[in-house]
Protein backbone atom coordinates (compact mmCIF):
# COMPACT_ATOMS: atom_id res chain seq x y z
CA UNK A 1 0.00 0.00 0.00
CA UNK A 2 1.14 3.59 -0.53
CA UNK A 3 0.17 7.17 0.14
CA UNK A 4 0.94 10.54 -1.36
CA UNK A 5 3.79 12.21 0.52
CA UNK A 6 1.81 15.45 0.61
CA UNK A 7 -1.03 13.86 2.57
CA UNK A 8 0.73 11.92 5.32
CA UNK A 9 3.61 12.49 7.71
CA UNK A 10 6.70 10.36 7.59
CA UNK A 11 7.01 7.26 9.76
CA UNK A 12 9.83 6.65 12.20
CA UNK A 13 13.24 6.30 10.60
CA UNK A 14 14.53 3.94 13.27
CA UNK A 15 17.14 1.40 12.17
CA UNK A 16 17.14 -2.15 13.55
CA UNK A 17 19.53 -4.62 11.94
CA UNK A 18 18.54 -7.28 14.43
CA UNK A 19 14.92 -7.57 13.26
CA UNK A 20 13.57 -7.30 16.80
CA UNK A 21 10.07 -8.65 16.12
CA UNK A 22 10.07 -11.76 18.30
CA UNK A 23 6.60 -10.94 19.62
CA UNK A 24 5.15 -11.03 16.12
CA UNK A 25 6.82 -14.36 15.27
CA UNK A 26 5.22 -16.37 18.02
CA UNK A 27 1.71 -17.62 18.59
CA UNK A 28 1.03 -19.25 15.24
CA UNK A 29 1.56 -22.90 16.15
CA UNK A 30 -2.01 -23.90 15.29
CA UNK A 31 -2.30 -21.97 12.04
CA UNK A 32 -0.78 -24.68 9.87
CA UNK A 33 -3.09 -27.39 11.14
CA UNK A 34 -6.06 -25.07 10.63
CA UNK A 35 -4.99 -24.52 7.04
CA UNK A 36 -4.31 -28.21 6.38
CA UNK A 37 -0.63 -27.77 5.50
CA UNK A 38 2.03 -30.46 5.67
CA UNK A 39 2.30 -31.46 9.34
CA UNK A 40 6.11 -31.49 9.23
CA UNK A 41 7.63 -28.20 10.36
CA UNK A 42 11.44 -27.94 9.89
CA UNK A 43 11.56 -25.50 12.79
CA UNK A 44 9.89 -27.87 15.23
CA UNK A 45 12.28 -28.34 18.16
CA UNK A 46 11.75 -29.88 21.57
CA UNK A 47 13.08 -27.91 24.53
CA UNK A 48 12.34 -27.41 28.22
CA UNK A 49 12.52 -24.23 30.29
CA UNK A 50 14.12 -24.89 33.68
CA UNK A 51 14.12 -22.71 36.78
CA UNK A 52 17.34 -22.15 38.71
CA UNK A 53 16.53 -24.96 41.15
CA UNK A 54 15.57 -27.36 38.37
CA UNK A 55 18.76 -26.70 36.42
CA UNK A 56 20.82 -27.08 39.61
CA UNK A 57 19.19 -30.46 40.11
CA UNK A 58 20.12 -31.52 36.56
CA UNK A 59 23.73 -30.47 37.09
CA UNK A 60 23.97 -32.11 40.51
CA UNK A 61 22.76 -35.47 39.21
CA UNK A 62 25.46 -35.52 36.55
CA UNK A 63 28.13 -34.37 39.03
CA UNK A 64 27.21 -37.18 41.44
CA UNK A 65 27.32 -39.73 38.63
CA UNK A 66 30.81 -38.71 37.54
CA UNK A 67 32.15 -38.27 41.09
CA UNK A 68 31.03 -41.79 42.05
CA UNK A 69 32.37 -43.40 38.88
CA UNK A 70 35.75 -41.64 38.95
CA UNK A 71 36.07 -41.71 42.77
CA UNK A 72 36.78 -37.98 42.97
CA UNK A 73 35.27 -35.14 44.99
CA UNK A 74 32.19 -33.40 43.48
CA UNK A 75 34.17 -30.16 43.05
CA UNK A 76 36.76 -32.00 40.95
CA UNK A 77 34.02 -33.81 39.01
CA UNK A 78 32.59 -30.41 38.05
CA UNK A 79 35.90 -29.31 36.53
CA UNK A 80 36.09 -32.54 34.54
CA UNK A 81 32.52 -32.11 33.33
CA UNK A 82 33.15 -28.51 32.26
CA UNK A 83 36.25 -29.53 30.29
CA UNK A 84 34.34 -32.23 28.42
CA UNK A 85 31.14 -30.13 28.03
CA UNK A 86 29.20 -32.41 30.39
CA UNK A 87 29.38 -35.38 28.02
CA UNK A 88 29.00 -37.95 30.81
CA UNK A 89 29.16 -41.07 28.63
CA UNK A 90 32.30 -39.80 26.89
CA UNK A 91 33.96 -39.10 30.26
CA UNK A 92 33.16 -42.58 31.60
CA UNK A 93 34.48 -44.25 28.43
CA UNK A 94 37.71 -42.27 28.52
CA UNK A 95 38.16 -43.00 32.22
CA UNK A 96 37.92 -46.75 31.57
CA UNK A 97 40.47 -46.41 28.79
CA UNK A 98 43.04 -44.25 30.60
CA UNK A 99 42.06 -42.66 33.91
CA UNK A 100 45.32 -40.71 34.42
CA UNK A 101 45.17 -39.17 30.96
CA UNK A 102 41.56 -38.11 31.50
CA UNK A 103 42.39 -36.32 34.76
CA UNK A 104 45.46 -34.59 33.32
CA UNK A 105 43.57 -33.52 30.17
CA UNK A 106 40.87 -31.98 32.40
CA UNK A 107 43.65 -30.09 34.29
CA UNK A 108 42.70 -31.50 37.69
CA UNK A 109 45.82 -33.66 38.07
CA UNK A 110 49.39 -33.00 36.85
CA UNK A 111 50.52 -35.03 33.87
CA UNK A 112 53.13 -37.75 34.24
CA UNK A 113 55.87 -35.40 32.98
CA UNK A 114 55.18 -32.97 35.83
CA UNK A 115 55.10 -35.39 38.72
CA UNK A 116 58.70 -34.89 39.76
CA UNK A 117 57.57 -31.98 41.96
CA UNK A 118 57.85 -33.09 45.56
CA UNK A 119 56.49 -31.65 48.77
CA UNK A 120 58.27 -28.39 49.62
CA UNK A 121 61.17 -28.51 52.01
CA UNK A 122 61.30 -24.69 52.23
CA UNK A 123 58.79 -22.69 54.29
CA UNK A 124 58.95 -19.78 51.86
CA UNK A 125 55.97 -18.65 49.73
CA UNK A 126 56.71 -18.87 46.01
CA UNK A 127 54.98 -15.50 45.29
CA UNK A 128 55.74 -13.08 48.14
CA UNK A 129 58.97 -14.94 49.15
CA UNK A 130 58.04 -14.50 52.81
CA UNK A 131 58.89 -17.18 55.35
CA UNK A 132 55.64 -18.63 56.69
CA UNK A 133 54.54 -21.47 58.93
CA UNK A 134 54.01 -24.84 57.30
CA UNK A 135 50.25 -24.82 58.04
CA UNK A 136 49.93 -21.49 56.16
CA UNK A 137 51.20 -23.00 52.90
CA UNK A 138 48.55 -24.33 50.50
CA UNK A 139 49.02 -26.33 47.31
CA UNK A 140 47.02 -28.02 44.57
CA UNK A 141 47.92 -31.60 43.46
CA UNK A 142 50.80 -30.06 41.46
CA UNK A 143 52.46 -29.29 44.85
CA UNK A 144 53.21 -25.65 43.97
CA UNK A 145 52.95 -24.12 47.44
CA UNK A 146 52.05 -20.52 48.27
CA UNK A 147 50.97 -18.80 51.41
CA UNK A 148 47.28 -18.45 52.22
CA UNK A 149 47.39 -14.65 51.89
CA UNK A 150 48.69 -14.84 48.30
CA UNK A 151 46.09 -17.47 47.38
CA UNK A 152 43.38 -15.22 48.86
CA UNK A 153 44.53 -12.20 46.88
CA UNK A 154 44.83 -14.25 43.69
CA UNK A 155 41.29 -15.66 43.99
CA UNK A 156 39.74 -12.38 45.14
CA UNK A 157 41.07 -10.40 42.20
CA UNK A 158 39.94 -12.98 39.63
CA UNK A 159 36.45 -13.41 41.12
CA UNK A 160 35.96 -9.65 41.23
CA UNK A 161 36.83 -9.67 37.51
CA UNK A 162 33.99 -12.14 36.90
CA UNK A 163 35.93 -15.40 36.87
CA UNK A 164 34.18 -18.60 37.92
CA UNK A 165 35.60 -21.79 36.46
CA UNK A 166 39.12 -21.26 35.14
CA UNK A 167 41.03 -20.00 38.18
CA UNK A 168 44.34 -21.83 37.97
CA UNK A 169 47.53 -22.37 39.94
CA UNK A 170 49.73 -19.31 40.47
CA UNK A 171 52.93 -21.10 39.44
CA UNK A 172 54.38 -20.09 36.09
CA UNK A 173 53.48 -22.51 33.26
CA UNK A 174 51.10 -24.46 35.51
CA UNK A 175 47.50 -24.50 34.35
CA UNK A 176 46.06 -26.88 36.96
CA UNK A 177 42.50 -25.77 37.79
CA UNK A 178 41.34 -24.80 41.27
CA UNK A 179 38.15 -26.63 42.34
CA UNK A 180 35.45 -24.57 44.03
CA UNK A 181 35.99 -26.19 47.44
CA UNK A 182 39.57 -24.85 47.31
CA UNK A 183 38.53 -21.33 46.25
CA UNK A 184 35.48 -20.68 48.45
CA UNK A 185 37.29 -20.73 51.86
CA UNK A 186 39.80 -18.22 50.47
CA UNK A 187 37.22 -15.58 49.52
CA UNK A 188 36.57 -12.85 52.12
CA UNK A 189 32.92 -12.14 52.86
CA UNK A 190 29.63 -13.77 51.87
CA UNK A 191 28.94 -11.21 49.14
CA UNK A 192 32.02 -12.23 47.15
CA UNK A 193 31.29 -15.92 47.78
CA UNK A 194 27.74 -15.46 46.41
CA UNK A 195 29.17 -13.77 43.30
CA UNK A 196 31.56 -16.66 42.82
CA UNK A 197 28.70 -19.18 43.08
CA UNK A 198 26.73 -17.23 40.46
CA UNK A 199 29.75 -17.15 38.13
CA UNK A 200 30.24 -20.89 38.61
CA UNK A 201 26.61 -21.59 37.75
CA UNK A 202 26.92 -19.43 34.65
CA UNK A 203 30.04 -21.30 33.53
CA UNK A 204 28.53 -24.70 34.26
CA UNK A 205 25.46 -23.93 32.15
CA UNK A 206 27.39 -22.27 29.31
CA UNK A 207 29.77 -25.24 29.05
CA UNK A 208 26.93 -27.80 29.02
CA UNK A 209 26.15 -29.04 25.54
CA UNK A 210 22.43 -29.37 26.31
CA UNK A 211 21.85 -26.13 28.24
CA UNK A 212 21.67 -22.43 27.44
CA UNK A 213 20.99 -19.44 29.66
CA UNK A 214 18.15 -17.25 28.47
CA UNK A 215 19.68 -14.01 27.09
CA UNK A 216 16.73 -11.95 28.38
CA UNK A 217 17.60 -9.19 30.85
CA UNK A 218 17.95 -10.59 34.39
CA UNK A 219 16.18 -13.80 33.38
CA UNK A 220 17.17 -16.90 35.39
CA UNK A 221 15.60 -19.47 33.04
CA UNK A 222 17.78 -22.20 31.51
CA UNK A 223 16.77 -23.89 28.25
CA UNK A 224 17.41 -27.64 28.05
CA UNK A 225 17.40 -29.68 24.82
CA UNK A 226 18.24 -33.24 23.87
CA UNK A 227 20.19 -32.40 20.71
CA UNK A 228 21.91 -28.98 20.51
CA UNK A 229 21.09 -27.35 17.17
CA UNK A 230 20.62 -23.88 15.67
CA UNK A 231 16.90 -23.86 16.30
CA UNK A 232 14.31 -21.43 17.61
CA UNK A 233 13.59 -21.54 21.35
CA UNK A 234 11.49 -19.25 23.51
CA UNK A 235 11.77 -18.50 27.21
CA UNK A 236 8.63 -19.29 29.19
CA UNK A 237 9.30 -16.46 31.64
CA UNK A 238 10.37 -13.41 29.60
CA UNK A 239 9.23 -14.65 26.14
CA UNK A 240 12.68 -14.00 24.65
CA UNK A 241 13.05 -15.78 21.28
CA UNK A 242 16.57 -16.80 20.23
CA UNK A 243 18.74 -19.37 18.49
CA UNK A 244 19.71 -22.13 20.93
CA UNK A 245 23.17 -22.60 19.45
CA UNK A 246 24.44 -18.99 19.48
CA UNK A 247 21.91 -17.23 21.77
CA UNK A 248 21.48 -14.48 19.17
CA UNK A 249 18.26 -13.55 17.39
CA UNK A 250 16.77 -16.49 15.53
CA UNK A 251 18.13 -16.50 11.97
CA UNK A 252 16.95 -19.53 9.92
CA UNK A 253 17.90 -20.46 7.25
CA UNK A 254 21.22 -18.63 7.76
CA UNK A 255 23.70 -20.45 10.02
CA UNK A 256 25.20 -18.91 13.17
CA UNK A 257 28.64 -18.11 11.72
CA UNK A 258 27.18 -16.51 8.60
CA UNK A 259 24.71 -14.29 10.46
CA UNK A 260 27.55 -13.06 12.68
CA UNK A 261 29.56 -12.12 9.58
CA UNK A 262 26.54 -10.45 8.01
CA UNK A 263 25.62 -8.36 11.06
CA UNK A 264 29.26 -7.30 11.47
CA UNK A 265 29.38 -6.28 7.82
CA UNK A 266 26.09 -4.37 8.14
CA UNK A 267 27.45 -2.48 11.14
CA UNK A 268 30.76 -1.71 9.41
CA UNK A 269 29.13 -0.62 6.14
CA UNK A 270 26.10 1.14 7.63
CA UNK A 271 27.29 4.60 6.57
CA UNK A 272 27.80 3.40 3.00
CA UNK A 273 24.29 1.99 2.99
CA UNK A 274 22.58 5.03 4.51
CA UNK A 275 21.46 6.37 1.17
CA UNK A 276 19.20 3.37 0.59
CA UNK A 277 17.38 3.71 3.91
CA UNK A 278 15.01 6.43 2.69
CA UNK A 279 11.31 5.59 2.82
CA UNK A 280 10.38 7.29 -0.46
CA UNK A 281 10.61 6.61 -4.19
CA UNK A 282 9.06 8.18 -7.28
CA UNK A 283 6.19 6.48 -9.07
CA UNK A 284 7.73 5.04 -12.29
CA UNK A 285 4.68 6.23 -14.30
CA UNK A 286 3.74 9.71 -13.05
CA UNK A 287 6.87 10.47 -10.96
CA UNK A 288 4.91 11.57 -7.88
CA UNK A 289 6.75 10.97 -4.60
CA UNK A 290 5.49 7.80 -2.88
CA UNK A 291 5.94 6.85 0.75
CA UNK A 292 5.89 3.19 1.80
CA UNK A 293 3.64 3.03 4.87
CA UNK A 294 2.87 -0.70 4.82
CA UNK A 295 4.82 -3.93 4.67
CA UNK A 296 3.61 -5.02 1.24
CA UNK A 297 5.96 -4.43 -1.74
CA UNK A 298 3.00 -4.36 -4.12
CA UNK A 299 2.59 -0.59 -4.44
CA UNK A 300 -0.27 1.37 -5.96
CA UNK A 301 0.25 5.04 -6.74
CA UNK A 302 -2.40 7.16 -5.03
CA UNK A 303 -2.47 9.53 -8.03
CA UNK A 304 -2.34 7.44 -11.22
CA UNK A 305 -3.24 4.05 -9.63
CA UNK A 306 -0.21 2.42 -11.30
CA UNK A 307 0.72 -0.93 -9.68
CA UNK A 308 4.45 -1.55 -9.35
CA UNK A 309 7.10 -3.32 -7.23
CA UNK A 310 8.69 -1.19 -4.52
CA UNK A 311 12.06 -2.93 -4.85
CA UNK A 312 12.69 -2.91 -8.62
CA UNK A 313 9.94 -0.44 -9.71
CA UNK A 314 8.77 -2.98 -12.32
CA UNK A 315 5.15 -3.19 -13.50
CA UNK A 316 3.30 -5.46 -11.08
CA UNK A 317 1.15 -7.01 -13.82
CA UNK A 318 4.16 -8.76 -15.33
CA UNK A 319 6.21 -8.92 -12.16
CA UNK A 320 7.16 -12.42 -11.06
CA UNK A 321 4.89 -14.21 -13.52
CA UNK A 322 7.50 -16.93 -13.94
CA UNK A 323 10.42 -16.03 -11.68
CA UNK A 324 10.73 -13.37 -9.02
CA UNK A 325 13.68 -11.69 -10.72
CA UNK A 326 14.12 -8.79 -8.32
CA UNK A 327 15.07 -11.16 -5.46
CA UNK A 328 18.01 -12.66 -7.42
CA UNK A 329 21.33 -10.89 -7.84
CA UNK A 330 22.77 -11.18 -11.36
CA UNK A 331 26.52 -11.77 -11.11
CA UNK A 332 28.87 -10.24 -13.70
CA UNK A 333 30.64 -13.32 -15.17
CA UNK A 334 33.51 -11.23 -16.58
CA UNK A 335 34.29 -9.34 -13.34
CA UNK A 336 37.43 -11.40 -12.56
CA UNK A 337 39.08 -10.04 -15.72
CA UNK A 338 38.41 -6.40 -14.85
CA UNK A 339 40.34 -3.88 -12.76
CA UNK A 340 40.47 -3.90 -8.98
CA UNK A 341 38.36 -0.74 -8.92
CA UNK A 342 35.69 -2.44 -11.04
CA UNK A 343 35.77 -5.50 -8.79
CA UNK A 344 35.39 -3.31 -5.71
CA UNK A 345 32.41 -1.51 -7.27
CA UNK A 346 30.84 -4.86 -8.17
CA UNK A 347 31.36 -6.14 -4.60
CA UNK A 348 29.68 -3.01 -3.20
CA UNK A 349 26.85 -3.32 -5.69
CA UNK A 350 26.27 -6.93 -4.67
CA UNK A 351 26.28 -6.09 -0.96
CA UNK A 352 23.87 -3.19 -1.41
CA UNK A 353 21.54 -5.39 -3.44
CA UNK A 354 21.20 -7.88 -0.58
CA UNK A 355 21.32 -5.26 2.16
CA UNK A 356 18.48 -3.25 0.61
CA UNK A 357 16.23 -6.31 0.52
CA UNK A 358 17.26 -7.37 4.03
CA UNK A 359 16.50 -3.92 5.38
CA UNK A 360 13.29 -3.59 3.36
CA UNK A 361 11.84 -6.74 4.94
CA UNK A 362 12.92 -5.54 8.36
CA UNK A 363 11.03 -2.27 7.80
CA UNK A 364 8.06 -4.19 6.42
CA UNK A 365 7.92 -6.20 9.63
CA UNK A 366 7.76 -3.00 11.66
CA UNK A 367 5.02 -1.57 9.43
CA UNK A 368 3.03 -4.79 9.41
CA UNK A 369 3.22 -4.82 13.20
CA UNK A 370 1.12 -1.65 13.08
CA UNK A 371 -1.41 -3.43 10.85
CA UNK A 372 -1.48 -6.30 13.34
CA UNK A 373 -2.11 -3.88 16.18
CA UNK A 374 -5.00 -2.27 14.28
CA UNK A 375 -6.51 -5.69 13.61
CA UNK A 376 -6.26 -6.56 17.32
CA UNK A 377 -7.98 -3.32 18.29
CA UNK A 378 -10.70 -3.84 15.68
CA UNK A 379 -11.39 -7.38 16.89
CA UNK A 380 -11.56 -6.15 20.47
CA UNK A 381 -14.00 -3.40 19.48
CA UNK A 382 -16.28 -5.79 17.58
CA UNK A 383 -16.29 -8.36 20.40
CA UNK A 384 -17.15 -5.63 22.91
CA UNK A 385 -20.04 -4.54 20.66
CA UNK A 386 -21.33 -8.13 20.43
CA UNK A 387 -20.46 -8.32 16.74
CA UNK A 388 -19.14 -11.87 16.93
CA UNK A 389 -16.63 -13.58 19.22
CA UNK A 390 -12.85 -13.78 19.17
CA UNK A 391 -13.16 -17.08 17.30
CA UNK A 392 -15.15 -15.39 14.52
CA UNK A 393 -12.37 -12.90 13.89
CA UNK A 394 -9.44 -15.19 14.66
CA UNK A 395 -8.63 -15.67 10.96
CA UNK A 396 -7.45 -12.04 10.69
CA UNK A 397 -5.30 -12.42 13.79
CA UNK A 398 -3.82 -15.66 12.39
CA UNK A 399 -3.16 -14.10 8.98
CA UNK A 400 -1.21 -11.17 10.46
CA UNK A 401 0.80 -13.49 12.70
CA UNK A 402 1.62 -15.89 9.88
CA UNK A 403 2.64 -13.00 7.63
CA UNK A 404 5.18 -11.85 10.23
CA UNK A 405 6.47 -15.41 10.66
CA UNK A 406 6.97 -15.89 6.91
CA UNK A 407 8.50 -12.46 6.35
CA UNK A 408 10.92 -12.99 9.23
CA UNK A 409 12.17 -16.18 7.54
CA UNK A 410 12.39 -14.36 4.19
CA UNK A 411 14.46 -11.55 5.72
CA UNK A 412 17.08 -14.06 6.88
CA UNK A 413 17.31 -15.70 3.45
CA UNK A 414 19.26 -12.69 2.14
CA UNK A 415 22.40 -13.09 4.31
CA UNK A 416 22.29 -16.79 3.37
CA UNK A 417 22.12 -15.95 -0.36
CA UNK A 418 24.82 -13.25 -0.09
CA UNK A 419 27.47 -15.68 1.18
CA UNK A 420 26.29 -18.66 -0.86
CA UNK A 421 28.59 -19.81 -3.66
CA UNK A 422 27.21 -19.73 -7.21
CA UNK A 423 26.01 -23.03 -8.60
CA UNK A 424 22.97 -25.29 -8.97
CA UNK A 425 22.24 -25.28 -5.23
CA UNK A 426 22.18 -21.47 -5.13
CA UNK A 427 19.87 -21.41 -8.17
CA UNK A 428 17.49 -23.77 -6.36
CA UNK A 429 17.65 -21.64 -3.22
CA UNK A 430 16.99 -18.44 -5.17
CA UNK A 431 14.05 -20.07 -6.92
CA UNK A 432 12.49 -21.16 -3.60
CA UNK A 433 13.30 -17.75 -2.08
CA UNK A 434 11.52 -16.11 -5.03
CA UNK A 435 8.49 -18.35 -4.65
CA UNK A 436 8.28 -17.54 -0.94
CA UNK A 437 8.68 -13.83 -1.60
CA UNK A 438 5.91 -13.84 -4.22
CA UNK A 439 3.47 -15.61 -1.90
CA UNK A 440 4.37 -13.37 1.04
CA UNK A 441 3.66 -10.25 -1.01
CA UNK A 442 0.33 -11.75 -2.08
CA UNK A 443 -0.48 -12.50 1.56
CA UNK A 444 0.65 -9.04 2.67
CA UNK A 445 -1.54 -7.43 0.03
CA UNK A 446 -4.58 -9.47 1.12
CA UNK A 447 -3.96 -8.77 4.84
CA UNK A 448 -3.70 -5.03 4.21
CA UNK A 449 -6.83 -5.11 2.02
CA UNK A 450 -8.65 -7.04 4.76
CA UNK A 451 -7.51 -4.46 7.30
CA UNK A 452 -8.79 -1.70 5.02
CA UNK A 453 -12.19 -3.35 4.77
CA UNK A 454 -12.38 -3.78 8.53
CA UNK A 455 -11.54 -0.09 9.00
CA UNK A 456 -14.15 0.95 6.44
CA UNK A 457 -11.53 2.39 4.06
CA UNK A 458 -12.61 0.27 1.08
CA UNK A 459 -16.26 -0.16 0.23
CA UNK A 460 -17.62 1.12 3.51
CA UNK A 461 -17.82 -0.44 6.98
CA UNK A 462 -18.17 -4.19 6.99
CA UNK A 463 -16.43 -7.52 6.92
CA UNK A 464 -14.85 -9.52 4.16
CA UNK A 465 -17.12 -11.71 2.07
CA UNK A 466 -16.93 -15.47 2.54
CA UNK A 467 -15.03 -15.81 -0.75
CA UNK A 468 -12.53 -13.09 0.23
CA UNK A 469 -11.98 -14.77 3.60
CA UNK A 470 -11.50 -18.13 1.90
CA UNK A 471 -9.02 -16.53 -0.51
CA UNK A 472 -7.06 -15.08 2.42
CA UNK A 473 -6.98 -18.40 4.27
CA UNK A 474 -5.89 -20.23 1.11
CA UNK A 475 -3.05 -17.71 0.67
CA UNK A 476 -1.95 -18.35 4.25
CA UNK A 477 -1.74 -22.06 3.47
CA UNK A 478 0.32 -21.47 0.31
CA UNK A 479 2.75 -19.03 1.98
CA UNK A 480 3.37 -21.37 4.91
CA UNK A 481 3.99 -24.30 2.58
CA UNK A 482 6.58 -22.22 0.66
CA UNK A 483 8.28 -21.29 3.94
CA UNK A 484 8.45 -24.87 5.14
CA UNK A 485 9.73 -26.15 1.80
CA UNK A 486 12.62 -23.68 1.82
CA UNK A 487 13.56 -24.44 5.43
CA UNK A 488 13.30 -28.19 4.91
CA UNK A 489 15.78 -28.04 2.03
CA UNK A 490 18.21 -25.46 3.40
CA UNK A 491 17.89 -25.19 7.21
CA UNK A 492 20.20 -28.12 7.99
CA UNK A 493 22.48 -26.70 10.71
Amino acid sequence: MSVDMNSQASDSNEEDFGGDIAAYYEGVASDVEQQGADSFDPEEYQFTCLTYKESQRVLTEEVNTVAAALKVLPAVAKLILVHFHWQVSQILDRYKSNSSLLLSDALVQPSSTCRSVTAPQSLQCGVCLQAVRRDSLLALPCQHSFCKACWEQHCTVLVKDGMGVGISCMAQDCSLQMPEDFVLPLLPGEELKDKYRRYLFRDYVESHFQLQLCPGADCPIVIKVQEPRARRVQCSRCSEVFCFKCRQMYHAPTDCATIRKWLTKCADDSETANYISAHTKDCPKCNICIEKNGGCNHMQCSKCKHDFCWMCLGDWKTHGSEYYECSRYKENPDIVNQSQQAQAREALKKYLFYFERWENHNKSLQLEAQTYQRIQEKIQERVMNNLGTWIDWQYLHNAAKLLAKCRYTLQYTYPYAYYMESGPRKKLFEYQQAQLEAEIENLSWKVERADSYERGVVGGEGELSASDRGDLENQMHIAEQRRRTLLKDFHDT
